[in-house]
C-alpha cells in the first residue's frame, strides 16, 4: 500500500487528504448555482435504495473570470475585443461573460451577435480560428430563461489554439443563428442539435431531423424527455420498461 509520499504530482493522496482542492469536479462556493441535488440520483419518488439519500450537493456553472486570464487567453480576448470595437460593436454588448475553467477558455456570446463574433474569430489575422469542429447542445432545465445552450468548439490551426463559444436560449424561444455561412461544416452538427434538443438554427439551409424520423414528437436528449421503452423478458422474469421502473431522478 502506497502512502501520500508515493503519490505522483503534488504528493496529495486523495484517499487520505479529501479537501475541496483535490476532489474532482468541485467548485466550492464559486460559480453560479442552478439547482440543489438531494441524493446520489436526485430521487424524489419512493425510497432511495442507493444509500446516498442524505447527500446534498449544489450543481454549479462556472462563473466569469477576472483578468488576467493567463497565458495566451488574454491575447485572444484583447484581439477579439479590439476587432469588435473596430466594427463599432461594444465588446460588452456581444460578450456576456468570459469563463476560464479547468484551463479552458469560453466566451459566452449574446445570440444576436453570434455570427459576427464567429466571423471575426475566423477572419482576423491575429485570431484565425479557421475550424469549427461542431456544435453541441446542452439542456439545463433549472437554468431559468436560458435552458438551452449551444456550445461551439473553435480551433486555430495557424496559432494552435482551442476555445469555445457558448450561446443560450430559453425553452420558450429556442432560436439561435446558424453558423453555416461562417463554418459550412456545421451543417449536420446543427441538424443533430435541432433533432435532439429542439434548438432552431435560424438561417440553416435545410434544418431537418438527421437521426430521428421526420414525424418524431419531442427532442430525445432534453432532460425532461420521458424515457419510454418496452418490457423485456429475462429468464422468465419480466423487466418493466424504463419509464415504469422505480424513479431515481
Amino acid at each position: 500500500m502506497s502512502d501520500a509520499n508515493d503519490t505522483p504530482g503534488d504528493g496529495v493522496n486523495p484517499e487520505k487528504d479529501l479537501s475541496a482542492e483535490n476532489l474532482p469536479g468541485q467548485r466550492g462556493q464559486g460559480g453560479e448555482e442552478i439547482r440543489v441535488q438531494r441524493g446520489m440520483f436526485g430521487a424524489n419518488n419512493g425510497g432511495d435504495t442507493s444509500g446516498y439519500g442524505g447527500l446534498v450537493r449544489s450543481v454549479r456553472l462556472p462563473g466569469p473570470a477576472a483578468r488576467p486570464y493567463g497565458g495566451w487567453f488574454d491575447e485572444v480576448a484583447d484581439e477579439l475585443e479590439g476587432a469588435l470595437e473596430e466594427q463599432d460593436l461594444l465588446p460588452e454588448n456581444a460578450i456576456e461573460r468570459t469563463v476560464v475553467d479547468r484551463g479552458e477558455l469560453t466566451f459566452h456570446i449574446e445570440r444576436e451577435h453570434l455570427v459576427r463574433v464567429a466571423r471575426t474569430l475566423r477572419d482576423d489575422p491575429a485570431l484565425r480560428f479557421e475550424l469549427c469542429t461542431g456544435v453541441s447542445g446542452v439542456h439545463y432545465p433549472n437554468d431559468k430563461g436560458r435552458e438551452l445552450h449551444a456550445v461551439y468548439h473553435l480551433r486555430s490551426i495557424t496559432h494552435n489554439r482551442l476555445i469555445r463559444l457558448e450561446v443560450s436560449a430559453p425553452d420558450s424561444d429556442p432560436h439561435i443563428p446558424s453558423l453555416f455561412s461562417v463554418y459550412p461544416t456545421n451543417d449536420w452538427h446543427e441538424r443533430e442539435a435541432y433533432d435532439f434538443f429542439g434548438i432552431v438554427f435560424d438561417g440553416h439551409p435545410a434544418l431537418t431531423r438527421i437521426m430521428m424520423p421526420d414525424d418524431w414528437q419531442g427532442f430525445p436528449q432534453r432532460k425532461d424527455y420521458p424515457l419510454g421503452g418496452i418490457p423485456v423478458e429475462y429468464k422468465g422474469a419480466q423487466i418493466p420498461a424504463p419509464d415504469q421502473r422505480r424513479s431515481y431522478s
